[in-house]
């Protein structure tokens, strides 16, 4: 019995162990791709760069691409700038001279029906490799050669003794972006023209030719050991060729169709095994006892409730009871919070993190970045400090002394709360008694880091949240092993918020009526200093400009994520003190900044942007009942 491990990409991107199952066979899909004939030490290492180290990895090495060589055209078959293959001998060459090192190669090819042109630039050593009489495929588009001649100068001639006419016969095809191979005559020619074939991505010194003849010869040889580990009934009921006939069809499909039908089975199973390994962890979760007790007291969270400006909606309201209910339970919790920017996921984190203090018990939070992670000390600390909890914040480029002083906080107890990057993983980050968990932008991290987290406390309930919309159906496929809530109920009165595409003149326009009504606004570039390599603007120099030329009459902050976290919290507090009009800003204000009276955010360079962080931009308006728009300036 050997074990063949089925390792899907989509498996080891959720750092789940690979499912396996026992194949009855003397012949091991292991086994290093250097020991197949043909191959050897020298070959194996070029392999190697492509990442294939085993029979298993070649044999699933699928094509970039396809070319349909199964119906070859007669070169007296050929219509103008149509793109197709022709399969001729090669006739003749000529070198001619266009210029100072420069030369062009012309290659005359025929099928007995008619000639081609093959017009290579500066590739002269075409000449040698398809020398007159090789058998060549070509795959291009063919344009017919009309009017006058071209001139140029032979080889043989010295650059001054004048120009040699480059005569076209009527009617000739010439093509000069074209894809080519030499047939050998041998029986692999089978494989490399007259069918669909496939084509690899492949390095400069590992040809196509070897790569598609040693998977064909792989195939015939291990093919049978590709045992099927779908269930027979979900083949039949999703109509799926089997495991076998997917990998050959990839490789060298009889037709399209086929090939289609093999790319979705093998989908299919990928995500099969990744859902099958996240129920099995999930099913292993749910029986595995945490380490922690919960009991609603209220010594937080009904002083905390009387803080808030504002009344929890309904959807946070049940969502809280769905947190509370998982943290009662005795089986961890392993939850998904998800909900628009501006929906009140924070809040409702905190209010777990609360409950974990009135317990006894710490809390961390975890941001992707620096940035995110100070805003979020930011904004939770003006909540928890009136209740006498304590959070500190631990990242990368804190002072050492600082650092230092932190970690002793959480080891001894004194520090309820922990706010941070992934500096939080380290070995040296030791909690005295950590029950929760809370993770924003989920899709920013793998399942690793929250199993890495996880082990610094005795099973603790995890609660990771995320402001990119996901479908309930995608959700539940990506994470699986999490229960998933959904915040969709924006506070009351809200409005949504308008999004438009405007050019420069009148966003400034815009941004001095929102003003001059007494709102606030933001301007978001995508660096904070100009670079030579990019011709964009940045927050520090046009922050400048804003104030002297466009809005004189207006005050002007900035803020970017190399100011200070006492700098940034001082410039925020400026601004939802109503201090500064235009908050010139980087990506820093994609959480955490709650100021109702802004109604206007203007993103520069928006095409510069991904949704995921256009979403989160967009968010940091449209917090109040006033209508909020969102501007973008961004290239056609």
């Amino acid at each position: 019995m050997i074990t063949q491990i089925i390792k899907t990409p989509a498996c080891r991107q959720a750092g789940i162990t690979p499912i396996f199952y026992l194949v009855n066979t003397m012949i091991d899909l292991n086994n290093n791709v250097q020991y197949l004939k043909g191959v050897g030490p020298q070959r194996a290492k070029l392999l190697q760069d492509l990442g294939i180290h085993t029979v298993y990895d070649l044999l699933t090495y699928f094509p970039r691409d396809y070319a349909d060589r199964s119906r070859l055209k007669l070169i007296a078959q050929l219509q103008p700038e149509e793109i197709t293959t022709i399969q001729a001998t090669v006739l003749s060459h000529q070198v001619i001279h266009t210029g100072p090192r420069r030369q062009l190669l012309k290659i005359t090819v025929s099928d007995g029906t008619g000639t081609v042109v093959l017009v290579c630039f500066n590739q002269v050593y075409l000449k040698n490799y398809l020398p007159q009489g090789t058998t060549v495929i070509i795959s291009g588009k063919f344009t017919l050669l009309e009017g006058p001649a071209i001139y140029g100068r032979d080889k043989t001639q010295s650059f001054l003794t004048g120009f040699t006419k480059a005569v076209h016969k009527k009617n000739t095809f010439e093509a000069s972006n074209f894809t080519h191979e030499i047939l050998s005559g041998d029986h692999e020619d089978l494989i490399h023209t007259g069918r669909i074939v496939p084509l690899y991505r492949v390095t400069k010194n590992l040809k196509m030719r070897f790569l598609r003849a040693l998977i064909r010869r792989t195939l015939d040889d291990y093919s049978a050991e590709l045992l099927e580990f779908l269930p027979a009934a979900v083949c039949r009921q999703e109509f799926l060729p089997g495991f076998r006939e997917a990998v050959e069809w990839m490789h060298f499909p009889p037709d399209f169709p086929a090939q289609q039908q093999a790319r979705k089975r093998l989908a299919f199973g990928e995500f099969f095994l990744l859902e099958t390994a996240l129920a099995r962890k999930h099913f292993q979760q749910q029986y595995q006892p945490k380490g922690t007790v919960y009991r609603v007291h209220k010594t937080f969270l009904a002083p905390f409730k009387k803080l808030l400006p504002f009344e929890f909606t309904a959807d946070q309201k049940k969502v809280i009871n769905e947190i509370f209910t998982d943290m009662k339970s005795p089986r961890a919790m392993n939850r998904l919070l998800q909900g628009d920017v501006g929906s009140g996921k924070t809040i409702v984190s905190l209010c777990a993190m609360l409950l974990a203090a009135e317990n006894g018990y710490q809390s961390v939070l975890m941001a992707p970045t620096e940035i995110l992670a100070e805003q979020h000390f930011i904004y939770l600390r003006q909540y928890l400090k009136p209740l006498g909890l304590v959070a500190v914040l631990l990242t990368s480029g804190m002072d050492k002394k600082n650092l230092k002083q932190n970690r002793e906080a959480l080891a001894a107890g004194t520090a309820q709360l922990a706010i941070g990057t992934q500096a939080l993983l380290e070995e040296l980050v030791v909690f005295r008694k950590l029950g929760l968990i809370v993770i924003d932008e989920q899709h920013r991290f793998g399942v690793k880091q929250r199993a890495l987290l996880r082990q610094k406390g005795p099973n603790p309930d995890v609660l990771v949240m995320t402001a990119t919309p996901i479908p309930r159906s995608l959700a539940l496929t990506i994470y699986g092993d999490l229960a998933v809530s959904t915040i969709r109920e924006l506070p009351p009165g809200r409005k949504p918020v308008r999004t438009l595409k405007i050019n420069e003149l009148e966003a400034y326009r815009f941004i001095k009526d929102e003003i001059n009504n007494g709102h606030q606004a933001f301007v978001v570039y995508p660096l904070i200093e100009e670079s030579p390599k990019f011709t964009l603007k940045a927050a520090r120099k046009m922050s400048q400009n804003l104030q002297d030329k466009v809005f004189p009459e207006f005050r002007v902050g900035l803020l970017h994520g190399r100011l200070k976290v006492k700098e940034k919290e001082q410039i925020m507090k400026a601004f939802v003190g109503k201090e500064i009009d235009v908050l010139v800003a980087t990506t820093v204000v994609e959480v955490g900044l709650d100021v109702a009276n802004a109604t206007v955010i203007l993103i520069e360079h928006a095409e510069r942007f991904g949704l995921a962080t256009l979403h989160p931009l967009r968010g940091r308006v449209g917090r109040s009942s006033a209508q909020a728009y969102c501007l973008l300036i961004a290239a056609d």
